[in-house]
């Protein structure tokens, strides 16, 4: 028998993930080859892998790890901050962009291996916004409703964000907004149709909407704007994509610790993915905060 490093494990699954594939037959015979103490709990809504989360941390669990996509992976986050458990990364999302920024593997198989053999654990920022933490990316300026849907995501995959993003342009006029941006006391006025607050930047396919301007661990967030009415923001995303550095790529993005967001009219503003509220809103970087397994 070899000697797991954390022995007790609970697994939170999100039953509506992208994928379809026997999760309890493989994570029952991977812990048993490492006599691992497990539990799982499965959830409804949004919300309660949250709660399950933090519920386990709590109890004692020295592992906590999500089985689901990107948003599952928001939610655990969320549940463990603050507690002793270590959060373990399961992609069973349609997206699974974490899982690419941190290397693990896409494949339950090996990613429940890889908790079961320890890695090393990875510091990772979070950014507090309110009472609660995101991740990867905040965005504003997608209505609730536009948002790409499950049945989209079960169709297409992860090309149903491309999909929808198509839709958008031919259905509506992108609006422009007037945006005041803070970062570290810094103050940027102008219009745009979209803000990004980027922790994370990679998605599941491995492209990265900053290219390599962002790092998850690196104490700061990267904000930039996106205007269809001014052509030299989208150029500069694109070039930041295809990691040009050029002077334009260095554009119309900035970099910090505190971030305060106000528009006129308000806007819709996203986590990961979840839907949060409406501007103003106000965030702040707290380095290191979450620690995940990670391959070695």
């Amino acid at each position: 028998m070899i000697e797991a490093p954390y022995k007790k494990i609970h697994v939170v699954i999100n039953p509506a993930a992208g994928k379809d594939e026997p999760i309890l037959n493989t994570l029952n015979d991977v812990f048993r080859q490492y006599d691992v103490d497990w539990n799982i709990s499965v959830t409804k809504k949004y919300g309660d892998a949250t709660e399950q989360a933090r519920a386990a941390a709590t109890a004692g669990a020295d592992l906590v790890a999500g089985y689901g996509g990107d948003g599952t992976q928001h939610e655990i986050a969320n549940g463990i901050l603050g507690t002793n458990a270590v959060m373990g990364v399961l992609a069973g999302g349609t997206g699974n962009g974490f899982a690419t920024e941190l290397g693990t593997p896409k494949e339950l198989r090996p990613a429940t291996e890889l908790l079961c053999t320890g890695g090393r654990l990875r510091p990772i920022d979070v950014v507090q916004l309110g009472d609660s933490y995101f991740i990867q990316r905040l965005y504003v300026g997608i209505e609730p409703e536009e948002q790409t849907s499950r049945e989209d995501k079960d169709k297409y995959g992860t090309f149903a964000y491309v999909v929808n993003t198509y839709h958008r342009a031919r259905e509506r006029k992108d609006r422009e907004v007037h945006y005041r941006i803070t970062i570290d006391g810094q103050v940027i006025e102008m219009p745009a149709v979209k803000l990004y607050v980027v922790n994370a930047a990679k998605a599941g396919t491995g492209i990265a909407v900053t290219g390599d301007f962002s790092k998850p661990d690196d104490g700061l967030v990267d904000v930039f704007v996106l205007d269809i009415h001014n052509i030299r923001t989208l150029a500069a995303a694109v070039g930041r994509v295809v990691n040009l550095h050029t002077d334009m790529a260095n554009q119309f993005i900035w970099r910090g610790k505190e971030v305060t967001i106000e528009t006129e009219p308000d806007q819709p503003v996203w986590t990961d993915g979840e839907y949060y509220g409406r501007t103003p809103i106000s965030l702040k970087v707290i380095p290191g905060a979450l620690k995940v397994v990670v391959p070695a």
